[in-house]
C-alpha cells in the first residue's frame, strides 16, 4: 500500500489547541497572541518568565554536502523532537520558516515530510502570520525611500552607481533580477538601474534573526548601508530617517511563530534568511525562548556543516550566548552516493537508476564527504551524531556502510525511519543525541573578532572548507581594506558560495583537496553585522522551471489545498 501524500498526512493529523502545545512547554497564555486555533506568536516577555528553568541542552541539526534534491535536514529534526517525546523527554524545535519562492518553484513545500512534519502545513508554507510580508514591505519601504530622496535633490549626495540596495518580493521570478526604475516623466523619480532580490535574500531578514529585542532591531535597522555618497563614506538607512518606520512595520514579526508536529510536540518558526549567501538559520529570539522550555531545543542550520553550521558557530553562537552541546549531521545513503562522483543528480528529475541499486561500493566511494564534515562539526569542539535519514530505497548493507563510516570516526551514529514512522522510528536517534549532550564539549570559533578580514576569510576557507588557500580579486581586497577603514574590521565574515559542494565549484564533490577559493567581490551587510565575500556566482533571485509546483498547486471542490507537497 503506497504512503500518503504529506499533505494527505498532514491533513488526517490531530492537532491540539496552540494553547495547550503552549502550556506543555511552559508558556503562560499571557505570553500568545493567537493567529486562530492552531498557531500563536509569542512574546519575548517569556523569556524573563522562565529564567529560572534549567537551561535545554542545545543541538543544532545540520547535514553532510547534500544534492540539489535536499537530505531531509528539517524532517529529521521534527523526527528528532518526536523521538525525544517518545523516550519521555521534553523538546522544542526552532525551524525556519520556508520562502514561498521555493514552495511555489521546485520544492513544494518545506514544513518536513510523511509523518514528520510541522503543521498546519499549508499555513507554514504560504503565509503563516505576515512575517515575510513584513519583511518585504521594511525592505521596500527602504528602497522607496532611497529613490525618493535622489528625487528630491539627493542631499545626502548618495552616489546612484554605489546604491546597492535593491528589492524584494517573496516569489521565484527572473525577470526581476535587473530593472530600470523611474522611467516616465521627471515626476516618476531618476532613472538608475536596479533589480529585485527574493525576501530570503534580504538583509532586512537576517537583521530579524539576529536581532535580540526590539531596540536591537531598531538599532540594526539603523545601520544598514544602502551605498556610499561621492566621498566614499556609507549612506546608512539613519541617514535617510527610515529605520524607525521600518521597525514599526516588523514590530509583530520580531515574535516567534509557536505551531506543532504532526505528534504536538512543539515548534517555534521564525525567520528563514538564505544558506547561500546569508546566515541560514532560524532566529535568535527563538532559540532563547525555546532554551527555557524543554529539556532540549533543536534548532537547524541551512544546507551542510560548511554553510548553516559554520554561521551558527562563528555568528549566531556569538550573538545569543549560546553554546550546542551536540551536533547532528544529517546524511543519506543517495548523498553518500552521489559524492562518490559516479551520478549526476538533477532537481526535477527521477534519480539515476544506478542509485537505487544496492551498492555499498558506491557508499564508501563517498565517504570522505561524510568523513569531512565530522571533521568540521569536531573543528568547533562539539561532539557529532551521524542521522542516517532512511528511505525506502536504501539497501541493509548500505546502511551498514554509513554506521561503520561514522563509527570509524567516532562519531555517534544512528539511523532514522522517521518519515515512515514519525517518532517511533526516531526514538534510537533521539537516545543517541542524548548520550551525545552528555559528552563535554570545548565549543570554539574558527577565528577571532579582532583578525583581519582576509585572515578570517581564509580561516574558513582552510579550516572547514579543505581549500589550500583563498584568491583575492584586486577589487575584493581594496573593499576588505575600505571596509576596515570604516570601521567594520571587527565584523564576522559570511561565505556566499555553492551549497553543493564544499568548495566554490558545484561540480567538485565530495572531499576536494589541492584548490585555491576565489573571492571576486566582498560586500557589508553593517546592519546584520557582518562582511559577506562572494566565491562564485550566485543568484539572490531564482527563476522557476520549465514545470514549477506552481503548476501543480490548486484548490479542490471543498476549498481544500491540492498539491503542496
Amino acid at each position: 500500500m503506497a504512503m500518503p501524500s504529506d499533505l494527505e498526512i498532514a491533513r488526517a493529523a490531530h492537532l491540539d489547541p496552540i494553547g495547550e502545545v503552549a502550556a506543555r512547554a511552559g508558556i503562560g497564555e499571557e505570553h500568545l497572541e493567537l493567529y486562530g486555533r492552531e498557531v500563536a506568536k509569542v512574546g519575548l516577555g517569556v523569556i524573563d518568565a522562565n529564567a529560572d528553568h534549567p537551561r535545554a541542552k542545545y543541538v543544532v541539526v545540520t547535514a553532510i554536502t547534500p544534492t540539489p534534491l535536499g537530505e531531509g535536514k528539517t524532517t529529521t529534526a521534527v523526527g528528532i523532537g518526536q523521538g525525544l517525546a517518545r523516550i519521555g523527554k521534553r523538546s522544542m524545535l526552532a525551524l525556519r520558516q520556508p520562502s514561498m519562492g521555493p514552495t511555489f518553484g521546485i520544492k513544494g513545500g518545506a514544513a518536513g515530510a510523511g509523518r514528520s512534519q510541522v503543521l498546519p502545513m499549508e499555513r507554514l508554507n504560504l503565509h503563516l502570520t505576515g512575517d515575510f510580508h513584513a519583511i518585504t514591505a521594511a525592505h521596500n519601504l527602504l528602497a522607496a525611500m532611497i529613490d525618493n530622496h535622489l528625487h528630491h535633490g539627493n542631499q545626502l549626495d548618495i552616489e546612484p552607481h554605489s546604491i546597492s540596495w535593491r528589492r524584494v518580493v517573496d516569489i521565484n521570478d527572473r525577470a526581476l533580477r535587473n530593472v530600470i526604475v523611474g522611467l516616465g516623466s521627471r515626476i516618476d523619480g531618476e532613472p538608475r538601474q536596479t533589480g529585485f532580490d527574493i525576501t530570503a535574500a534580504s538583509e532586512v531578514g537576517v537583521i530579524l534573526s539576529l536581532a535580540t529585542s526590539l531596540q536591537d532591531l531598531r538599532s540594526r535597522l539603523g545601520r544598514i548601508v544602502i551605498g556610499y555618497n561621492r566621498d566614499r563614506q556609507p549612506v546608512s538607512a539613519e541617514d535617510l530617517h527610515a529605520a524607525g518606520s521600518m521597525t514599526v512595520i516588523l514590530k509583530d514579526a520580531l515574535k516567534p511563530n509557536l505551531m506543532q508536529t504532526t505528534e504536538n510536540t512543539p515548534v517555534l518558526v521564525h525567520t528563514g534568511p538564505f544558506g547561500n549567501i546569508a546566515t541560514g538559520n532560524s532566529s535568535v529570539v527563538a532559540d532563547r525562548v525555546g532554551i527555557g522550555c524543554a529539556d532540549y531545543l533543536l534548532t537547524e542550520a541551512g544546507f551542510g556543516s560548511d554553510m548553516g553550521a559554520e554561521r551558527f558557530f562563528n555568528i549566531k553562537c556569538r550573538v545569543s550566548g549560546l553554546h550546542p552541546d551536540a551536533a547532528v549531521l544529517v546524511a543519506t545513503v543517495r548523498a553518500l552516493k552521489l559524492h562518490s562522483g559516479r551520478y549526476t543528480v538533477r532537481p526535477g528529475n527521477p534519480l539515476p537508476p544506478g542509485m537505487v541499486l544496492d551498492n555499498p561500493d558506491d557508499v564508501w566511494a563517498g565517504a570522505p564527504n561524510l568523513r569531512k564534515h565530522i571533521e568540521i562539526v569536531r573543528s568547533f569542539g562539539v561532539t557529532p551524531v551521524v542521522a542516517l535519514n532512511v528511505f525506502p530505497t536504501d539497501h541493509p548493507d548500505e546502511i551498514d556502510a554509513v554506521r561503520r563510516i561514522a563509527e570509524e570516526c567516532g562519531a555517534h551514529f544512528a539511523s532514522s525511519t522517521h518519515v515512515v514512522d514519525g517518532g517511533a522510528g526516531a526514538t534510537e536517534l533521539a537516545r543517541t543525541v542524548v548520550a551525545a549532550c552528555q559528552e563535554p564539549t570545548r565549543f570554539r570559533y574558527s577565528y577571532r573578532l579582532d583578525s583581519p578580514l582576509a585572515d578570517k576569510i581564509e580561516a574558513i576557507a582552510t579550516g572547514v572548507y579543505g581549500a589550500d588557500g583563498i584568491e583575492l580579486s584586486a577589487s575584493a581586497a581594496r573593499e576588505l581594506t575600505h571596509f576596515e577603514e570604516l570601521g567594520y574590521g571587527s565584523f564576522p565574515v559570511v561565505m556566499a558560495k555553492t551549497h553543493l559542494s564544499l568548495s566554490h565549484d558545484p561540480a567538485l564533490k565530495g572531499a576536494p583537496t589541492g584548490w585555491t577559493l576565489p573571492v571576486r567581490e566582498v560586500r557589508v551587510a553593517a546592519g546584520a553585522g557582518y562582511v559577506y565575500a562572494i566565491c562564485g556566482e550566485m543568484r539572490t533571485m531564482p527563476g522557476l522551471s520549465s514545470h514549477p509546483a506552481a503548476e501543480r498547486i490548486d484548490i479542490d471542490a471543498q476549498g481544500n489545498t491540492v498539491g503542496l507537497s
